[in-house]
């Protein structure tokens, strides 16, 4: 009685320890080989091995062993029917026990097991909440006597197995999933990164062809094309900014701006007065639209601002970006002539600018006396990460 509970208490043990390293392992061939070397150890016997069962050849395939010569584990050890003590035990459902294969009339057995001298077998189904996976089998070389007590550890340890088994299926199913879907999303970035790189250069053409445009129009036309070419780069550089950064939806906003305000001085021609141009900046992560008008309200303002600002004296342009109380605030301003701005005026692209804040739902406020200030209130969801920066140009 005591040596039957010391047993038990071992099996019990061997059970839980297994169950533990079974849940905290993902590699299903290691599960199932410290399976069989376990149930062995736990039944004192020599061999073990487990079968799964294979739908298509309706057969039980040896996928992990204990004790076994090479050649048994990968061996078809039967179909998945009655003809064999593996087959009876996975169409049953029930625990199939033969304690002398030397009597055995009913059975077909594998070739193996006289190399092996197998005397007594005991078979139990692996079935899990995701249904049959197959066959748990130990095996010994001397008879063996199995009672209520092993065929209730091996039952309990084919359940643990059965669950274990799924839970790494589907963790390997998972990660194959994750590995296909980082390879689709790389592929992806490299077709964005391709596309962005062709939209770039798209527009630096059409900006080369304003430019050259401009060098024989004259007048209004020559202003307008000004107008239009100064758009396009703006837009340019938003791409500049995207290129190696595959599917993004939101860029820095305050790296944007200096990289345009070093364009737009350069953009400018050689006055009679020299202007200069200042750009603060803060980190800013904004959506794509939203950077794209604000690039487009500073490319307006400062390239009026070097237009109209400085008639008769030397001068400061200056943009600043900051974060306050959840909003981004922008603000262009140049120690000029200042000017008055007429009801429905579109000096300065005043209807452009306020168009373009509504749509940001934002707003922007002008200022005009001793120089001209403006401010640009709008939105910003993320959190600035890091601090400033800044270019004088």
């Amino acid at each position: 009685m005591t040596r039957t509970i010391e047993r038990l208490l071992r099996q019990q043990a061997a059970l839980a320890n297994f169950g533990s390293f079974a849940f905290g392992e993902t590699d299903l061939q290691k599960i199932l080989m410290e399976a069989s070397r376990i149930c062995a150890e736990s039944l004192n016997v020599p061999y073990s091995k487990i079968c799964r069962y294979r739908s298509a050849e309706n057969d039980l395939l040896v996928i992990a062993g204990y004790g076994w010569e090479p050649g048994v584990i990968g061996h078809v050890i039967s179909q998945a029917d009655e003809s064999s003590t593996q087959g009876r035990a996975f169409i049953t459902g029930e625990p199939v026990i033969l304690e002398d294969v030397r009597k055995n009339n009913s059975y077909n057995l594998p070739d193996f097991y006289a190399q092996h001298h197998i005397i007594s077998t005991v078979d139990v189904l692996i079935k899990g909440s995701c249904g049959p996976f197959g066959v748990l089998e130990v095996d010994c070389s001397e008879q063996h006597t199995f009672d209520e007590h092993d065929i209730n550890f091996l039952t309990g340890f084919a359940n643990v197995v059965a669950e274990a088994a799924g839970t790494a299926e589907r963790t390997m199913t998972l990660q194959a999933a994750i590995v296909q879907m980082k390879k689709l999303v790389e592929e992806k970035n490299v077709l964005a990164a391709e596309l962005q790189h062709r939209v770039r250069n798209n527009l630096q053409l059409v900006y080369g062809m304003l430019m050259r445009q401009i060098e024989i129009a004259e007048g209004n036309d020559k202003e307008g094309i000004k107008s239009i070419a100064r758009r396009v780069m703006s837009l340019a550089n938003i791409y500049d900014h995207l290129l190696g950064h595959g599917l993004v939806s939101t860029i820095d906003f305050g790296a944007y701006l200096e990289s345009l305000c070093a364009n737009l001085h350069a953009f400018q021609e050689k006055g009679e007065f020299e202007i200069t141009l200042v750009c603060e900046t803060e980190e800013m992560f904004l959506d794509l639209d939203l950077v794209s008008s604000l690039g487009i309200i500073v490319t307006e303002i400062a390239s009026n601002a070097y237009l109209h600002a400085f008639p008769k004296s030397a001068g400061t342009i200056k943009i600043v970006l900051v974060h306050k109380d959840g909003n981004g605030i922008l603000t262009i301003s140049d120690n000029g002539t200042g000017f008055v701005a007429q009801k429905e005026s579109k000096r300065h692209g005043i209807g452009l600018i306020k168009r373009l804040m509504e749509h940001a739902k934002g707003t922007a406020e002008l200022k005009s006396d001793k120089g001209t200030i403006w401010t640009l209130m709008f939105p910003v969801e993320e959190k600035i990460n890091g601090g400033g920066g800044g270019i004088r140009i």
